[in-house]
């Protein structure tokens, strides 16, 4: 009988070809085979001018394998381009002073919506921190639930109840860690991700979720596609918008959904549960040996990403020897991911110990 880790493992074999080490899903992930598959069959359409309908219907499956993932209602999913542009949609919709507490060094599409209004007060704390730093007259929280720079984990409980107690909104960035760390988006007001790191898509996708009551944002990016009914509304001011989160929706790169729904489809087969195994796994295999080596990583307990201090500049050495990681700011960056292996993380320790 074939075990759970026998069928992770195959499936895994089947999707990806890696050329050499890829350690650095922080950056962008690998594409799967079958969403390789997927794209050329898109490009296809549009090469031999047949009908694109189909890669519509890709959109809205893959809004509702995020909406599962995410474990809200697939009427509270926005689809969109980026984080910047979601970022830019809330920052849109708070009154003038209106406070917004971010993490220092927070990655810049989650924080410089808010900044370039220039009449928000934009309050900056350590990570660390951010929880006991909400106060009376906080408005929103802006948070990446994993750093992207150094893999910290953001305390998201501590900060929902801090939020709670305050009656600050919350928006919670996942790009870092949908598809590896289980999300619960329904306990946060706003939270996003993109499509091209953990959930193994093309880049051009992102995805918002929204309150119930959709939040009190204006859909300051509406056209076509955020009516309810898109295909009659091409024309002339939209009369009526989509009654869903979809009023968010920006129009689609379609291709990038055409890859994209067949890589939320592989996380879901797979079950975020044993690929958070999977990936923590390496990741702590990884910090272990760095402690052997004497070396001692941002401290990440927990987290697929480990950002080890003054080993930056060997990555373009570790990219001629056939393993790629990321230089962030001085720090080697490795992010694991369900395509690694412990071979992977045993040949990055002995390039360092080279």
């Amino acid at each position: 009988m074939e075990t759970t880790e026998t069928t992770f493992d195959s499936l895994v074999r089947a999707e990806f070809t890696p050329a050499g080490i890829y350690l650095n899903t922080a950056s962008n992930s690998l594409l799967p085979a079958r969403s390789v598959a997927a794209l050329h069959r898109a490009a296809l359409l549009r090469a031999e001018g047949r009908p694109l309908t189909s890669l519509y219907d890709d959109v809205e499956a893959s809004r509702a394998a995020y909406a599962r993932l995410a474990g809200v209602p697939v009427a509270r999913v926005a689809a969109g381009a980026s984080v910047a542009a979601h970022s830019g949609l809330i920052a849109a919709s708070l009154p003038a002073g209106a406070e917004v507490l971010t993490a220092e060094d927070d990655f810049t599409s989650v924080l410089n919506p808010f900044h370039v209004r220039g009449d928000l007060k934009v309050r900056t704390v350590p990570l660390e921190r951010i929880a006991e730093s909400v106060r009376p007259g906080t408005a929103l929280v802006a948070v990446s639930a994993a750093q992207s720079a150094d893999g910290r984990l953001a305390d998201l409980p501590a900060l929902r109840e801090a939020a709670r107690a305050h009656g600050a909104r919350t928006y919670v960035d996942f790009s870092q860690s949908a598809g590896w760390l289980p999300m619960d988006a329904d306990r946060y007001d706003f939270t996003a991700a993109v499509s091209f790191k953990w959930l193994l898509g093309p880049h051009g996708a992102a995805f918002l979720t929204v309150p119930e009551d959709l939040g009190g944002l204006t859909p300051v990016l509406a056209g076509w596609v955020a009516a309810e009914e898109p295909w009659n509304s091409c024309y002339g001011p939209v009369t009526e918008l989509a009654r869903s989160a979809r009023r968010f929706d920006v129009s689609p790169a379609l291709f990038t959904f055409a890859g994209l729904r067949p890589s939320l489809e592989l996380i879901e087969e797979l079950g975020v549960e044993a690929v958070h195994a999977h990936d923590a796994g390496l990741a702590d295999r990884f910090r272990s040996g760095l402690a052997s080596l004497g070396h001692e990583p941002v401290p990440a307990p927990g987290s697929a990403i480990v950002s080890v201090p003054g080993l930056g500049g060997r990555q373009e050495e570790l990219s001629r020897a056939g393993i790629e990681v990321s230089d962030r700011a001085g720090n080697l960056r490795a992010s694991f991911h369900l395509f690694n292996t412990a071979a992977d993380v045993d040949r990055l320790l002995d390039a360092l110990a080279g």
